[in-house]
Protein backbone atom coordinates (compact mmCIF):
# COMPACT_ATOMS: atom_id res chain seq x y z
CA UNK A 1 0.00 0.00 0.00
CA UNK A 2 2.91 2.45 0.74
CA UNK A 3 4.24 1.62 -2.59
CA UNK A 4 1.34 2.12 -4.17
CA UNK A 5 0.69 5.88 -2.52
CA UNK A 6 4.11 6.38 -3.32
CA UNK A 7 3.99 5.86 -7.00
CA UNK A 8 1.01 7.89 -7.01
CA UNK A 9 2.13 10.97 -5.79
CA UNK A 10 5.18 10.42 -8.01
CA UNK A 11 2.69 10.79 -10.91
CA UNK A 12 0.60 13.10 -9.65
CA UNK A 13 3.79 15.55 -8.23
CA UNK A 14 4.63 15.35 -12.27
CA UNK A 15 1.00 16.04 -13.53
CA UNK A 16 0.78 18.99 -11.20
CA UNK A 17 4.10 20.07 -12.54
CA UNK A 18 3.45 19.96 -16.45
CA UNK A 19 0.10 21.08 -15.02
CA UNK A 20 1.70 24.38 -13.64
CA UNK A 21 4.12 25.03 -16.57
CA UNK A 22 1.71 24.87 -19.51
CA UNK A 23 -0.38 27.11 -17.18
CA UNK A 24 2.29 29.57 -17.58
CA UNK A 25 2.90 29.04 -21.37
CA UNK A 26 -0.91 29.25 -22.20
CA UNK A 27 -1.19 32.40 -19.85
CA UNK A 28 1.75 34.16 -21.85
CA UNK A 29 0.12 33.49 -24.63
CA UNK A 30 -3.14 34.78 -23.85
CA UNK A 31 -0.83 38.22 -22.16
CA UNK A 32 0.42 38.59 -25.97
CA UNK A 33 -3.00 39.14 -26.87
CA UNK A 34 -4.55 41.20 -24.13
CA UNK A 35 -1.42 43.48 -24.00
CA UNK A 36 -0.78 44.06 -27.59
CA UNK A 37 -4.52 43.81 -29.14
CA UNK A 38 -7.20 44.41 -26.39
CA UNK A 39 -5.53 47.16 -24.33
CA UNK A 40 -4.15 49.25 -27.35
CA UNK A 41 -6.93 48.88 -29.29
CA UNK A 42 -9.25 50.13 -26.17
CA UNK A 43 -7.12 52.80 -25.34
CA UNK A 44 -6.82 53.97 -29.18
CA UNK A 45 -10.37 53.57 -30.19
CA UNK A 46 -9.44 51.77 -33.63
CA UNK A 47 -12.48 49.02 -33.10
CA UNK A 48 -15.67 50.21 -31.68
CA UNK A 49 -16.45 48.68 -28.35
CA UNK A 50 -19.06 46.68 -29.44
CA UNK A 51 -16.36 44.92 -32.44
CA UNK A 52 -14.41 44.80 -29.93
CA UNK A 53 -16.06 42.94 -27.91
CA UNK A 54 -17.38 40.24 -30.70
CA UNK A 55 -13.46 39.48 -31.80
CA UNK A 56 -12.34 38.70 -28.26
CA UNK A 57 -15.69 37.60 -26.22
CA UNK A 58 -14.58 36.78 -22.52
CA UNK A 59 -10.67 36.68 -23.10
CA UNK A 60 -9.80 38.85 -19.86
CA UNK A 61 -11.93 36.65 -18.02
CA UNK A 62 -10.59 33.72 -19.13
CA UNK A 63 -6.69 35.37 -18.73
CA UNK A 64 -7.91 36.01 -14.63
CA UNK A 65 -9.27 32.43 -13.95
CA UNK A 66 -6.37 30.95 -15.35
CA UNK A 67 -4.35 33.43 -13.26
CA UNK A 68 -5.73 32.75 -10.43
CA UNK A 69 -5.86 28.91 -11.03
CA UNK A 70 -2.07 29.37 -11.30
CA UNK A 71 -1.66 30.65 -7.74
CA UNK A 72 -3.00 27.63 -6.65
CA UNK A 73 -0.79 25.56 -8.04
CA UNK A 74 2.15 27.52 -7.06
CA UNK A 75 1.43 26.50 -3.85
CA UNK A 76 0.38 23.37 -4.15
CA UNK A 77 -3.54 23.54 -3.55
CA UNK A 78 -4.56 21.32 -5.95
CA UNK A 79 -7.97 20.12 -4.94
CA UNK A 80 -9.21 23.82 -3.68
CA UNK A 81 -7.53 25.53 -7.33
CA UNK A 82 -9.69 23.32 -9.53
CA UNK A 83 -12.80 23.65 -7.44
CA UNK A 84 -12.33 26.88 -7.54
CA UNK A 85 -11.37 27.23 -11.41
CA UNK A 86 -14.32 25.29 -12.30
CA UNK A 87 -16.69 28.28 -11.41
CA UNK A 88 -15.17 29.52 -14.52
CA UNK A 89 -15.45 26.89 -17.11
CA UNK A 90 -18.93 27.73 -18.23
CA UNK A 91 -16.75 31.11 -20.03
CA UNK A 92 -15.28 28.49 -22.58
CA UNK A 93 -18.51 27.58 -23.59
CA UNK A 94 -19.13 31.34 -24.11
CA UNK A 95 -15.95 31.43 -26.27
CA UNK A 96 -16.59 28.68 -28.11
CA UNK A 97 -20.15 29.97 -29.04
CA UNK A 98 -18.66 33.08 -29.98
CA UNK A 99 -15.75 32.55 -32.05
CA UNK A 100 -17.52 31.52 -35.49
CA UNK A 101 -18.92 35.26 -34.82
CA UNK A 102 -15.76 35.92 -34.10
CA UNK A 103 -13.32 35.29 -36.77
CA UNK A 104 -16.47 36.34 -39.21
CA UNK A 105 -16.04 40.20 -37.57
CA UNK A 106 -12.14 39.96 -37.61
CA UNK A 107 -12.53 39.26 -41.50
CA UNK A 108 -14.64 42.11 -42.14
CA UNK A 109 -13.03 44.68 -40.32
CA UNK A 110 -9.21 43.88 -41.91
CA UNK A 111 -11.22 44.46 -45.27
CA UNK A 112 -12.89 47.85 -44.34
CA UNK A 113 -10.95 49.01 -41.81
CA UNK A 114 -7.24 49.91 -42.83
CA UNK A 115 -5.96 51.64 -39.90
CA UNK A 116 -6.93 47.88 -37.84
CA UNK A 117 -5.71 46.38 -41.03
CA UNK A 118 -2.12 48.37 -40.33
CA UNK A 119 -1.87 47.86 -36.90
CA UNK A 120 -2.77 44.44 -36.44
CA UNK A 121 0.06 43.57 -39.24
CA UNK A 122 2.51 46.35 -37.29
CA UNK A 123 1.65 44.06 -33.79
CA UNK A 124 2.54 40.48 -35.58
CA UNK A 125 6.13 41.41 -36.38
CA UNK A 126 6.73 42.11 -32.64
CA UNK A 127 9.53 39.00 -31.83
CA UNK A 128 7.20 37.97 -28.90
CA UNK A 129 4.82 37.08 -31.40
CA UNK A 130 7.38 34.49 -33.09
CA UNK A 131 5.83 34.95 -36.46
CA UNK A 132 2.55 33.88 -35.47
CA UNK A 133 -0.81 35.59 -36.12
CA UNK A 134 -3.76 37.13 -34.19
CA UNK A 135 -5.78 34.19 -36.16
CA UNK A 136 -3.36 31.15 -34.84
CA UNK A 137 -3.82 32.38 -30.83
CA UNK A 138 -7.98 33.07 -30.63
CA UNK A 139 -8.17 29.25 -30.47
CA UNK A 140 -5.82 28.70 -28.08
CA UNK A 141 -8.38 28.37 -25.01
CA UNK A 142 -10.40 25.63 -26.79
CA UNK A 143 -7.07 23.89 -27.29
CA UNK A 144 -6.54 24.56 -23.81
CA UNK A 145 -9.99 23.19 -22.21
CA UNK A 146 -8.97 19.91 -23.56
CA UNK A 147 -5.54 19.72 -22.19
CA UNK A 148 -7.17 20.86 -19.04
CA UNK A 149 -9.46 17.51 -19.31
CA UNK A 150 -6.50 14.98 -19.79
CA UNK A 151 -4.91 16.85 -17.02
CA UNK A 152 -7.19 17.07 -14.51
CA UNK A 153 -8.17 13.13 -15.11
CA UNK A 154 -4.63 12.37 -14.41
CA UNK A 155 -4.53 13.75 -11.35
CA UNK A 156 -7.56 12.30 -10.44
CA UNK A 157 -6.00 8.45 -11.07
CA UNK A 158 -3.15 9.32 -8.89
CA UNK A 159 -4.66 11.21 -6.16
CA UNK A 160 -5.13 8.56 -3.46
CA UNK A 161 -9.06 7.81 -2.98
CA UNK A 162 -11.37 8.61 0.35
CA UNK A 163 -9.73 12.15 0.66
CA UNK A 164 -11.64 15.08 0.31
CA UNK A 165 -9.44 15.90 -2.60
CA UNK A 166 -10.16 13.24 -4.37
CA UNK A 167 -13.87 14.03 -4.01
CA UNK A 168 -12.89 17.94 -5.26
CA UNK A 169 -10.41 16.57 -8.16
CA UNK A 170 -14.02 14.03 -9.41
CA UNK A 171 -16.36 17.25 -9.63
CA UNK A 172 -14.06 19.18 -11.76
CA UNK A 173 -12.71 16.39 -13.98
CA UNK A 174 -16.89 15.60 -14.75
CA UNK A 175 -17.65 19.09 -15.28
CA UNK A 176 -14.48 20.18 -17.51
CA UNK A 177 -15.74 16.64 -19.20
CA UNK A 178 -18.91 18.25 -19.37
CA UNK A 179 -18.28 21.51 -20.62
CA UNK A 180 -15.37 19.99 -23.28
CA UNK A 181 -18.25 17.97 -24.33
CA UNK A 182 -20.53 20.92 -25.08
CA UNK A 183 -17.94 22.95 -27.03
CA UNK A 184 -17.10 19.64 -29.29
CA UNK A 185 -21.03 19.55 -30.60
CA UNK A 186 -20.57 23.51 -31.23
CA UNK A 187 -17.52 22.47 -33.44
CA UNK A 188 -19.09 19.57 -35.04
CA UNK A 189 -22.27 21.50 -35.68
CA UNK A 190 -19.94 24.27 -36.98
CA UNK A 191 -18.14 22.13 -39.30
CA UNK A 192 -21.19 20.10 -40.43
CA UNK A 193 -22.49 23.49 -41.23
CA UNK A 194 -19.58 24.35 -43.68
CA UNK A 195 -19.62 21.24 -45.39
CA UNK A 196 -23.31 21.41 -46.08
CA UNK A 197 -22.68 25.13 -47.39
CA UNK A 198 -19.95 23.97 -49.04
CA UNK A 199 -21.92 21.15 -51.41
CA UNK A 200 -24.48 23.00 -52.24
CA UNK A 201 -22.37 25.45 -53.50
CA UNK A 202 -20.98 22.61 -55.63
CA UNK A 203 -23.75 21.51 -57.38
CA UNK A 204 -25.50 23.75 -59.96
CA UNK A 205 -28.73 25.43 -59.62
CA UNK A 206 -30.84 25.38 -56.50
CA UNK A 207 -33.35 22.15 -56.99
CA UNK A 208 -31.12 20.33 -54.77
CA UNK A 209 -31.82 21.28 -51.00
CA UNK A 210 -28.89 20.09 -49.11
CA UNK A 211 -29.46 22.60 -46.67
CA UNK A 212 -32.05 21.01 -44.21
CA UNK A 213 -32.02 21.37 -40.13
CA UNK A 214 -30.96 18.07 -38.81
CA UNK A 215 -28.92 16.76 -41.78
CA UNK A 216 -25.37 15.71 -41.18
CA UNK A 217 -22.49 15.49 -43.66
CA UNK A 218 -21.06 12.23 -43.50
CA UNK A 219 -18.34 11.67 -46.62
CA UNK A 220 -17.75 11.86 -50.24
CA UNK A 221 -16.09 10.01 -53.26
CA UNK A 222 -15.89 9.44 -56.89
CA UNK A 223 -17.49 5.37 -57.61
CA UNK A 224 -18.35 3.98 -61.01
CA UNK A 225 -22.07 3.05 -61.48
CA UNK A 226 -22.81 0.00 -63.05
CA UNK A 227 -25.49 -0.21 -65.10
CA UNK A 228 -28.30 -2.65 -65.17
CA UNK A 229 -28.20 -3.27 -69.11
CA UNK A 230 -24.41 -3.92 -70.07
CA UNK A 231 -23.83 -0.13 -71.14
CA UNK A 232 -20.40 1.40 -70.24
CA UNK A 233 -19.26 2.28 -66.51
CA UNK A 234 -20.74 5.67 -65.29
CA UNK A 235 -18.05 7.68 -62.94
CA UNK A 236 -20.60 9.95 -60.21
CA UNK A 237 -19.42 11.78 -57.44
CA UNK A 238 -21.32 10.84 -54.48
CA UNK A 239 -22.46 12.97 -51.37
CA UNK A 240 -23.38 10.96 -48.55
CA UNK A 241 -25.92 12.40 -45.69
CA UNK A 242 -27.52 11.42 -42.50
CA UNK A 243 -30.49 10.95 -44.56
CA UNK A 244 -30.22 11.22 -48.44
CA UNK A 245 -27.31 9.82 -50.83
CA UNK A 246 -26.71 12.41 -53.88
CA UNK A 247 -25.35 11.22 -56.88
CA UNK A 248 -24.04 14.14 -59.15
CA UNK A 249 -21.87 14.22 -62.69
CA UNK A 250 -19.44 17.37 -63.60
CA UNK A 251 -20.91 20.23 -66.02
CA UNK A 252 -19.17 20.62 -69.38
CA UNK A 253 -16.23 22.00 -69.06
CA UNK A 254 -16.53 24.66 -71.43
CA UNK A 255 -19.64 26.20 -69.39
CA UNK A 256 -19.59 29.68 -68.83
CA UNK A 257 -20.69 29.73 -65.43
CA UNK A 258 -20.79 26.01 -64.28
CA UNK A 259 -17.56 24.92 -65.61
CA UNK A 260 -15.80 23.59 -61.69
CA UNK A 261 -19.57 22.33 -60.74
CA UNK A 262 -21.29 19.34 -60.51
CA UNK A 263 -25.06 18.48 -61.80
CA UNK A 264 -27.10 16.26 -59.65
CA UNK A 265 -28.17 13.56 -61.50
CA UNK A 266 -30.42 11.62 -58.74
CA UNK A 267 -30.85 12.14 -54.64
CA UNK A 268 -31.71 8.56 -52.98
CA UNK A 269 -33.71 8.64 -49.59
CA UNK A 270 -31.93 5.94 -47.15
CA UNK A 271 -34.88 5.29 -44.95
CA UNK A 272 -35.60 2.26 -47.17
CA UNK A 273 -32.31 1.34 -48.18
CA UNK A 274 -30.53 -2.02 -47.60
CA UNK A 275 -27.08 -2.23 -48.37
CA UNK A 276 -24.95 -5.53 -49.42
CA UNK A 277 -21.29 -6.06 -50.77
CA UNK A 278 -21.52 -8.12 -53.66
CA UNK A 279 -17.81 -8.48 -53.97
CA UNK A 280 -15.17 -6.91 -51.83
CA UNK A 281 -15.00 -9.39 -49.11
CA UNK A 282 -11.55 -10.72 -49.98
CA UNK A 283 -7.91 -8.91 -50.46
CA UNK A 284 -9.48 -8.63 -54.24
CA UNK A 285 -9.39 -5.62 -56.04
CA UNK A 286 -11.39 -3.34 -55.21
CA UNK A 287 -14.94 -4.44 -54.75
CA UNK A 288 -19.02 -3.78 -55.76
CA UNK A 289 -21.88 -2.66 -53.14
CA UNK A 290 -25.65 -3.33 -53.78
CA UNK A 291 -27.89 -0.46 -52.50
CA UNK A 292 -31.90 -1.50 -52.58
CA UNK A 293 -34.68 0.83 -52.75
CA UNK A 294 -38.51 0.32 -52.80
CA UNK A 295 -37.66 0.69 -56.74
CA UNK A 296 -34.39 0.79 -57.93
CA UNK A 297 -31.09 -1.20 -57.37
CA UNK A 298 -28.37 0.73 -57.45
CA UNK A 299 -25.06 -1.44 -58.36
CA UNK A 300 -21.92 1.26 -57.14
CA UNK A 301 -17.94 -0.11 -58.25
CA UNK A 302 -14.62 0.62 -56.90
CA UNK A 303 -10.92 -0.18 -57.92
CA UNK A 304 -9.99 0.56 -54.77
CA UNK A 305 -10.51 -2.02 -51.54
CA UNK A 306 -10.14 -0.13 -48.88
CA UNK A 307 -11.93 2.84 -50.28
CA UNK A 308 -15.45 0.26 -51.02
CA UNK A 309 -14.98 -0.85 -47.20
CA UNK A 310 -15.27 2.76 -46.04
CA UNK A 311 -18.30 3.34 -48.01
CA UNK A 312 -19.77 0.12 -46.92
CA UNK A 313 -18.80 0.73 -43.12
CA UNK A 314 -20.33 4.97 -43.93
CA UNK A 315 -23.98 3.37 -45.45
CA UNK A 316 -24.47 0.79 -43.04
CA UNK A 317 -24.05 2.76 -40.46
CA UNK A 318 -26.12 5.50 -41.68
CA UNK A 319 -28.82 2.91 -42.71
CA UNK A 320 -29.22 1.51 -39.46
Amino acid sequence: VEDQRARWERKRSRTAKELLETEHKYLEQLDLVLTYFVTILKAKGTLKPAVLETIFGPLEALYSASHVLSLHLEKGNLGPGLENFCQSLDLYGHYAENLEQANKTLKEQLKKNKSFRRFKKLQETRPQFQGRELEDLLPLPLQRLHQYKHFFRDLLENTSPDTAECRKLAKAVKYVCEVSQGVQDILDKRENSLQLHRVQKLLKGQKTQVLTPGRWYIREGWLLVVPSKGEELKRRMFFLFSDILIAAKPCHPLHLLNSNKLSCQAVYPLHQCSVDKVFGHTRSQGGLLSLSFPHKTLLLMSSNQQDINDWYRSLTAVVR
